[in-house]
């Protein structure tokens, strides 16, 4: 089944946004004149009702999953606590199938038929660039669990992941003092890893490093052994992984087997977490870097209560990371906008939200009303025998998103030419 279900994965980038823009295109024109989300219709009865998308089937199924439970969990304990505004949250779950052309129709039912109030979903940039439009015109808030590469702050979405500044940006500058300057890019092909690693070339210049090889690979993509023998020839001092989804379990088991060790060629990724890392293998993964704001190690009072709560929900061999938990702060934030706002209507919870904040397990996150960024903590952490992460770089305090970079002369150019 899993492979039939790699059959299934993205298409090219440009084929994916163009298709995926296409099909919301013609749904919104089908659905003229149901453009506004109703609140009366989300809030009708003892419920609210939500959206939750994400991937459950394909490529990106074994990442994505993961985050709706969490989801739900969140939506669980605020119930119990006596829901929102007086009324249970009531859930209506889609499934994105790893393709953003389905992304979109899915946002498109939740928004025009279901009336759900919001939608908490999406994980690859090309998934949230299908529904980006979708939630424009009908006027729907999505919230994003996921890090990304910024160049985009749209009124109808609240990212509750990593800004590129809070994670692609300290990554690099930590990795190039620490490891050296010789640079080997892999990723995916589509928006993300190569908008990230346009991003890094130009940090690169401005520090004197140097790109030695730029690879990238379809979505599902499972032979890896052409890269990795360009990695050996070239011999960076460390690779910087993009790979999204189940082509990380490829790529790091080849790697290994390979000979490849992380003392010698130390790779940094940023779409691997605690989750992953189950999937592919601890013995794989050790000694490996990563980058994000929170791991299931993180020492916080908070986070000890979320972690034994989600394996008290889920499973004691379950494990939590950094999507999972900005998917379960996302829920907590919306339903104290919500709460402040004194209404389920979009715009008044977009109006409430700015400067809110929450004691969430990575540490204080606060929404940055000017472009509904969080403030978050930074943490580079490396995998230990046991598939968890050992934090080995953290900032002090919660960094303010910059999603255009403009703090930084280096990158100048990118924010130019980003929409």
């Amino acid at each position: 089944m899993k492979k039939q279900r790699l059959l299934r994965t993205l298409l090219a980038v440009a084929l994916s946004a163009t298709m995926a823009f296409g099909v919301a295109g013609c749904a919104l024109n089908e659905d003229k004149g149901s453009d506004k989300n109703n609140s009366a219709s989300a809030s009708s009865g003892e419920t609210i009702k939500v959206g939750i998308l994400h991937s459950l089937s394909g490529t990106m199924a074994m990442s994505e999953t993961s985050v709706r439970d969490a989801e739900l969990l969140a939506i669980k304990e605020i119930n119990a606590s006596g829901g929102v505004l007086g009324k249970q949250i009531e859930t209506v779950v889609e499934d994105g199938a790893s393709d953003p052309a389905t992304f979109a129709e899915k946002a498109q039912k939740l928004l025009t038929k279901d009336n759900v109030a919001t939608v908490f979903g999406c994980w690859t940039s090309a998934s949230r660039k299908a529904v980006l439009p979708v939630f424009e015109s009908n006027k729907g808030l999505l919230w994003y669990p996921v890090q990304y590469e910024g160049q985009e702050s749209s009124p109808n979405i609240f990212y509750t992941g990593a800004a590129p500044n809070q994670q692609i940006v300290p990554a690099i500058e930590y990795l190039v003092k620490n490891r050296g300057k010789k640079i080997f890019l892999v990723g995916s092909d589509y928006v993300f890893p190569r908008t990230a690693n346009a991003i890094i070339k130009a940090q690169a210049k401005s520090l004197g490093a140097e790109i030695v090889g730029e690879e990238y690979t379809p979505m599902g993509y499972t032979d890896y052994t052409t890269i990795i023998n360009k990695i050996k020839d070239t011999k960076p001092d460390f690779v910087f992984n993009t790979l999204n989804g189940d082509s990380n379990v490829a790529f790091f088991k080849q790697f290994k087997d390979s000979g490849l060790t992380p003392d010698q060629v130390q790779t940094c990724s940023v779409s691997v977490a605690e989750e992953e890392v189950a999937g592919i293998g601890a013995s794989y993964m050790e000694g490996h870097l990563v980058a994000w704001n929170y791991y299931q190690t993180t020492q916080t009072e908070q986070n000890k209560k979320f972690v034994e709560a989600y394996k008290a929900e889920y499973g004691q061999d379950r494990v939590t990371d950094d999507p999972i938990e900005a998917g379960y702060n996302a829920v907590y934030l919306w339903a104290a906008a919500v709460k402040k706002a004194g209404s389920i209507d979009v715009d008044a919870v977009k109006k409430a939200a700015a400067g809110i904040s929450f004691d969430a397990p990575e540490g204080k996150v606060t929404i940055d009303g000017d472009n509904q960024h969080l403030y978050k903590p930074v943490r580079i952490g490396k995998v230990n025998s046991n598939g968890l992460i050992d934090e080995v770089w953290s900032t002090d305090q919660p960094v303010k998103p910059d999603p255009y970079l403009k703090g930084y002369d280096w990158a100048q150019g990118l924010s130019a030419n980003a929409k």
